[in-house]
């Protein structure tokens, strides 16, 4: 008999979710991730405004350190309570937390760049990698057995590609350190469930000069399966863009643990 490998792969509908949301600023990811059901927030940012209509999201205090985070990981994972989902808000902005923690442990007062520091041949962002590797790690066990959905918010930012079998060309992905020796997108990308980019739905039209312009009435989209103009994954056999709307419906029900 045949095997379907997506089936093989697809996690089953009801199951936790690991996903990953980003897109640039304003574009509604935190609103999004308070529409998964029973969150909890731990921050590395306050974007408290945009909860606003979300009574059931509970919040940690923003954290000041990487430790901060793990702490409140550590609570959610040792301690009785009713969350279903983890949110960590935002990836992005625990990377810089995380930078000036190394740095700052530099044993040179005179040293304040990764490059430099620790020895550089980038001992530093080693260090780095790894520190997004442990938060990750501390994610996974918090799904696997603790039953609950994860999501990670994320920033934008666009980087060129240049593949050896087309013309060079650029997309948005994660706003993370990547380089030839540590890529550290890819402990949000690689292995998650969905990784969704929400973007606004623009369409271009004529000027009298003859350029294009781009025009949008305000309504967003979600990609959560692959394109060329953006990182996106998914492991639901969602193969079209989704309208999201601030106001809800929550546009990933049917695939969430509840």
């Amino acid at each position: 008999m045949a095997i379907d490998l997506n089936q093989l792969s697809r996690p089953t509908a009801g199951r936790p979710m690991m996903a990953t949301i980003f897109s640039e600023g304003g574009m509604g990811k935190t609103t999004l991730a308070a529409m998964y059901p029973r969150p909890v927030f731990i921050r590395t940012e306050d974007g408290t405004a945009s909860l606003e209509g979300h009574p059931d999201a509970m919040l940690f205090p923003v954290a000041k350190s990487t430790g901060d985070v793990f702490e409140a990981i550590e609570a959610l994972a040792t301690q009785e309570h009713d969350r279903k989902t983890l949110v960590i808000d935002s990836v992005t902005q625990f990377e810089k937390l995380a930078v000036r923690e190394i740095i700052d442990s530099e044993p040179n007062p005179k040293c304040k760049n990764m490059a430099a520091a620790h020895g550089g041949y980038g001992k530093a962002f080693g260090m780095l990698d790894k520190r997004h590797q442990e938060l990750r790690e501390a994610a996974d066990y918090l799904a696997t057995d603790c039953g609950m959905n994860v999501v990670f918010i994320a920033h934008a930012t666009v980087e060129d590609l240049e593949l050896p079998d087309m013309d060079k060309y650029s997309r948005y992905t994660i706003h993370l350190h990547r380089n030839r020796q540590y890529d550290c997108v890819h402990h949000y990308s690689n292995n998650a469930d969905m990784v969704a980019f929400i973007r606004l739905k623009t369409n271009l039209r004529g000027t009298d000069s003859g350029k294009k312009r781009a025009i949008s009435d305000g309504e967003r989209e979600i990609i959560c399966f692959p394109v060329a103009s953006n990182i996106s994954k998914n492991r639901y056999n969602i193969t079209e863009s989704i309208s999201f709307n601030l106001e809800g419906p929550f546009p990933f029900e049917q695939y969430v643990a509840k």
